[in-house]
Order: structure tokens, then C-alpha cells, then sequence
């Protein structure tokens, strides 16, 4: 009986098991971001032919009412359009098509708006539309037929030629992260942050499409109550390998690994120059996320960053990026996600990469030494050595916390020092918790601090960079000793003085 997983298991028929309809649920719970989502939908149109993608988001005065997305590409017939909004449809993808799984269309959409509407029309057929609506798609996997007048109505509205236009239009309501009250400039807000989002996502992983003549993406805002079209640009690619010049003249250079199960794979390894801030360089992540490899697929970029087990993260890493266009074929060694957003790396590749050479013989390995080698000397060069200090966390901007871990090494392996707003007594104006690893700012000056703006997990970024600047040696030592602790209490009765002027002056401004 020992032996029993041995032998194959035996079965005695098959039954049919349909999906419950609430797979519908699960379905629309993938994790997509709102700005992955939005990409997800773009590579369809990229699949499509189209040479002009318009992102649109419509609002109402103060209040956002829907999104759409509109291609230029072939269209769809209505046999087509059914297999696209079908769950797990599968059309016959073109060898470098950017779809995989025939989920991204429904999973993105979705995932963050209660309806979604496709109208599509080819350069033969008539218009045609579909919907699901997610109220009637978990009772029975329901989809809405949409009315044919309608349907040419929304392809007119973005046609200047409605008699020979062809593509289309998904139409996206009940967005979930859209501001549910539009006043005191909540709307303009989350527009400001959304779109510069969505353009560095879109510009960077579409970047080799958005690099052509003839590819456009376009994000626009429009009032529908006055028709005014008062935000209109284009996405620029974002190129993460577009340094003006190598970081060190033995790169790029190729190297080859050969993988046992699917044949040699090219790693084309680069140096970024020191010291960088163009956006090329710092539009992914962290100084410990940007590194590593940045996986294509059909020149799509599917993950940004990470070494995927071959090594970890390692701050004097910050300037190695590595280009892999994926093979054909190669999905037991190079697991995609649905979503597009990272590729799982299999141990085989991990192994095959120790070996990998280049054509003069030199090691994948040598190369990471050597991209270290420049972080590091460019460093001494600076004429400076800054001590390692414990960085920051929770409640600091990212964009500081990317600038504090470029500007100075990180001691490894610690946690970081968040920064958070609590109760505490009116006398002091924070409070230092080795424990919890955090610094406390006291709620009660925080609507002076930020004028009578809107809090958040990340507000007041000055404020809390110079307590992170002023604080966090005291994490680095075991105990405060007296000359510490008089400073400490220095700066706690100014600040506390500063923070009660602050107090005064809104009142008298009341």
C-alpha cells in the first residue's frame, strides 16, 4: 500500500460541473490595479490593428460618471463580440498577440465597475453591442444585449466619419474608486493623481508600441453637461533602458543560459549611469524594485524589476537592469500571471543562469559584480561616505522614501521607521516608540499642520521627512544617552511652541 501514489488513479466516468454563477465574483477579485486594468484593455486594441487608443473619462460637473476606452482596430462582428464577453472565450490568437487567457476583457473591467459595455463595428458589419452587468452576471451569467441604435449612437459619438469608421468602444459605470462626492475639488484631485499614474504605466510597459510612428494613446477629460474637452495628451513611451549614456563601456552586453527544456535564452544585461534622475530611471519603484529583469512579451513589458529568485535585492544593485524578451513556447519556464504583471521563473532557469555566458566567455555573475562595482565607486567618487541608517516606512511618501534610499545605504535586514499620527498629550509634539519601530506626531496639531487640507496615511510629506531626518539615528542605537536626550527635548518644546502658532493662526483666520 506504500507504493499506492505510484500508479495512476482510476476513475469510473465523467460528469459535467458548469461554473456556479458566482465565478463571476471571483472572477472581478484578480487584484488588478486600476492603471493594469486599464493596460489590459489596451493590449486588445493593440491586438486589434489600432493605430489610436483614447482613454475618456466623462464627469458631470463635480462628479465622474463613466470611463471609456475607444480603438480605430478592426472591430469586432457580433459572432466575434459574443466570444469576447463570453468568460474563458478563446479566439484564435495571432502568433504575437498580446491576450493569453480570454479572461483580461471581463477580469480588468469588472474588477472595478459594476457594468461594462463593448460596441464594436467592422468595416462590414454593422454595429453591434453587448453588456455585463454584475447584478444580473452572478444570477446566471445573464449578458445584455445592446440596443442597435445605441450601439451605432456610442461608435458616432467618437467618429468623424461614422459611415466608414470601424472599431471599438468599451464603456466602463460604476467605477468603484471614482470620488463619490466631487466637491471641494475631490474630482480634480483624483484626476491629477489617476492620469499621471496611468500615463508612467501605460508609457512604460507599452513604451516599444508607443515608440512607433504610428501608435497613439490618448488620455482625455470631458464635462458632458457643456461638452468641453479640457484635458487632451498623449502618453509618452517610458523607456527604462533609454540612458544617455552606459553606466559602464562593457555594456550592454548579451548572455546566453542554456535551459535544458526549451533551449537558449538571451539576457541582455545593462549599467545605468549613477546618479540618474531622469524618469526613465526612477518610473519603477523603489531603488530595490527598479533592478533586476524587465520581462517582454511580444514586446509587451510584463514585469518591471525583481530577480526572481536568482539573487536578492541589494541596494548597490540599483543600477543592474537586464532585457528578457520571452520566447515562444516557453510557459513551463516562464509562468505569466493573468493579469500581465510579473512571470514566474522557473528553479531550471535560476540553475542555467549561473552558467550563462557571453560570447567572450564572461559570466551573468561577473556582470552583477560589476554593477555593483560602479554603484560603489561612484559613491567613493561623491568624496562622502554616508553611514547606513534604517529607512523609512509606512506613512512617509514613496517618493521620499525612494529618495532617502537613493541618498543613503540601507542597514539590512531591519524594519523600517513608520510615521503616524496619534493621540497623545498636548505638551509634546511626538513621541519615539523603539518597540513598534515608529514615530508618533500628536493628532491634535494635525489640522494645523496641513492647513485644513484633507489627511491621509501619507500627508505632510516635509513635515514628516525632517522628523525622519532628525529621528532615526535614535533606532540605530540601543539607548539615548544625555546629550541625545537633551535634544530630544529641545526639539520637542520649539516644535511644540511652532505647532501652537500654527493653532493661532487658523483661528484668527476663522
Amino acid at each position: 500500500m506504500a507504493d499506492e501514489w505510484k500508479f495512476e488513479v482510476p476513475t469510473t466516468g465523467s460528469k459535467h460541473l458548469p461554473p456556479d454563477a458566482r465565478y463571476m465574483e471571483a472572477l472581478s477579485s484578480q487584484g488588478y490595479s486600476f492603471e493594469v486594468a486599464i493596460a489590459d484593455l489596451v493590449d486588445n486594441s493593440i491586438d486589434a490593428g489600432a493605430k489610436d487608443v483614447v482613454i475618456h473619462f466623462l464627469r458631470e460637473d463635480d462628479r465622474l460618471v463613466s470611463l471609456l476606452i475607444i480603438d480605430d482596430g478592426k472591430g469586432m462582428t457580433e459572432e466575434e463580440l459574443d466570444v469576447a464577453m463570453t468568460v474563458g472565450g478563446r479566439r484564435n490568437y495571432d502568433v504575437q498577440a498580446l491576450g493569453m487567457f480570454g479572461t483580461g476583457l471581463k477580469s480588468a473591467s469588472l474588477s472595478h465597475a459594476s457594468s461594462v459595455t463593448v460596441v464594436s463595428k467592422t468595416r462590414r458589419t454593422r454595429a453591434v453591442g453587448r453588456r455585463w452587468l454584475m447584478e444580473r452576471a452572478v444570477t446566471g451569467f445573464q449578458c445584455d444585449i445592446v440596443a442597435s441604435d445605441y450601439a451605432q449612437l456610442l461608435i458616432d459619438r467618437y467618429a468623424g466619419r461614422p459611415i466608414v469608421w470601424q472599431g471599438t468602444v468599451i464603456r466602463w459605470d460604476g467605477v468603484k474608486n471614482f470620488p463619490q462626492y466631487g466637491g471641494g475639488g475631490q474630482t480634480d484631485r483624483y484626476l491629477h493623481r489617476t492620469i499621471n499614474k496611468l500615463g508612467l504605466h501605460l508609457g512604460l510597459h507599452l513604451h516599444r508600441f508607443l515608440e512607433r510612428d504610428d501608435f497613439n494613446i490618448t488620455i482625455a477629460v470631458e464635462d458632458v453637461t457643456t461638452g468641453t474637452e479640457y484635458m487632451n495628451f498623449g502618453v509618452e513611451p517610458l523607456n527604462p533602458f533609454a540612458y544617455p549614456v552606459t553606466g559602464h563601456p562593457d555594456y550592454p552586453r548579451s548572455f546566453v543560459a542554456e535551459v535544458p527544456s526549451i533551449g537558449p535564452v538571451r539576457f541582455e544585461a545593462h549599467i545605468w549611469p549613477p546618479k540618474s534622475t531622469l524618469d526613465e530611471y526612477k518610473a519603477v519603484g523603489s531603488v530595490t524594485d527598479r533592478q533586476g529583469f524587465y520581462f517582454y512579451r511580444h514586446n509587451r513589458l510584463v514585469q518591471a524589476g525583481g530577480w526572481n529568485n536568482f539573487r536578492q535585492p541589494d541596494q548597490h544593485l540599483a543600477l543592474a537592469r537586464v532585457v528578457v524578451d520571452l520566447p515562444e513556447d516557453s510557459g513551463k519556464v516562464f509562468r505569466l500571471s493573468v493579469k500581465k504583471d510579473g512571470v514566474e521563473m522557473s528553479p531550471e532557469v535560476v540553475a542555467a543562469l549561473e552558467h550563462a555566458r557571453n560570447e567572450d566567455g564572461r559570466s551573468f555573475t561577473h556582470y552583477v559584480t560589476d554593477a555593483d562595482t560602479v554603484y560603489r565607486e561612484a559613491r567613493k567618487k561623491s568624496g562622502t561616505t554616508r553611514k547606513p541608517v534604517i529607512g523609512p516606512g509606512k506613512g512617509v511618501d514613496p517618493s521620499v522614501r525612494e529618495t532617502i534610499e537613493d541618498e543613503l545605504p540601507l542597514i539590512p535586514a531591519e524594519d523600517p521607521i513608520s510615521i503616524r499620527w496619534q493621540k497623545l498629550d498636548n505638551s509634546v509634539f511626538f513621541e519615539v516608540d523603539r518597540e513598534e519601530r515608529a514615530i508618533h506626531l500628536n493628532q491634535h496639531y494635525r489640522a494645523a499642520i496641513l492647513g485644513g487640507r484633507r489627511g491621509g496615511l501619507n500627508d505632510a510629506p516635509v513635515l514628516k521627512s525632517l522628523m525622519y531626518l532628525l529621528l532615526h539615528q535614535v533606532f540605530e542605537k540601543e539607548y539615548s544617552g544625555p546629550r541625545e536626550k537633551d535634544n530630544l527635548q529641545l526639539w520637542q518644546s520649539v516644535l511644540v511652541s511652532a505647532a501652537r502658532a500654527e493653532l493661532e493662526r487658523m483661528t484668527d483666520d476663522d
